[in-house]
């Protein structure tokens, strides 16, 4: 349970900063591409390459990993867990894990997002 609030509130900054984003490249930018799920998606990733290999050199405490990986980048992006998830897999020389991680996380999410939207379509108003 230590664990939860660090988490509880960097979600909370997370998910209000990708909002901010997401409504600002918007307005800039228009519907016409999802640029803001995409700029998000790529700061996520770097942020949290930059997290781990921080925490890694300094020994940082759980805490701290807790509040800005899993909380305030989890909150951002989830996209930044799945790659270092991913590098994780590659690096301990799992590859074809790690293909197969990607593979499935990328095509069966997108298979099961619109078999939800064809579920709910289906439904009576």
């Amino acid at each position: 349970m230590n664990g939860l609030f660090p988490v509880m509130v960097g979600g909370a900054v997370g998910a209000g900063a990708r909002h901010l984003v997401g409504q600002v490249m918007l307005a800039r930018l228009g519907p016409g591409f999802p640029w803001w799920t995409l700029s998000i998606n790529i700061a996520g990733s770097l942020l949290m390459g930059l997290l781990i290999g921080w925490l890694a050199r300094s020994g940082g405490s759980d805490t701290t990993r807790l509040f800005f990986g899993v909380g305030i980048l989890g909150g951002f992006t989830t996209f930044s867990s799945f790659s270092m998830e991913f590098w994780t897999l590659f690096e301990r020389g799992q590859v074809a894990q790690a293909t197969a991680y990607v593979l499935a996380s990328v095509v069966v999410g997108i298979a099961l997002c619109g078999l939800g939207m064809l579920a709910m379509r289906q439904l009576p108003a």
